[in-house]
């Protein structure tokens, strides 16, 4: 039995690639980051988490992670429509990497900072 990731004998996938495509961009990490802090987010309350993405590309990613299974989408069959999303089980198995940038990222913020001859 071949293996699913492997079409042709030909082909080499690189696991970081793999890793990149899912998560990479601008917003899939900050999405996921947003839904461990608070659970469970609702479309309005991430639009308001994230005032720098548009309507279009906020749908389009959410589609994205939910199509790579990194974040569940429940809806309510209620008038108005109400949807939630939340981490699914391989949406938490990232959040160690996410939090190991996010620190590194703070790291960094402060050197810069710390560097900066404006700033003292």
């Amino acid at each position: 039995m071949k293996n699913n990731l492997n079409i042709t004998e030909n082909i080499q996938i690189c696991a970081v690639d793999f890793a990149f495509k899912r998560i990479g961009g601008k917003y899939k990490a900050r999405i996921l980051w947003y839904l461990f802090l608070k659970g469970v987010l609702r479309y309005g309350e991430l639009s308001r988490t994230m005032p720098d993405i548009t309507t279009k590309m906020l749908t389009q990613t959410l589609r994205e992670l939910e199509e790579d299974k990194l974040i569940n989408r429940k809806v309510y069959q209620v008038v108005p429509p109400k949807v939630e999303y939340s981490l699914s089980e391989t949406g938490y198995e990232l959040i160690p990497f996410i939090e190991h940038l996010h620190n590194w990222g703070k790291k960094q913020i402060a050197k810069e900072i710390e560097e900066c001859e404006v700033c003292k």
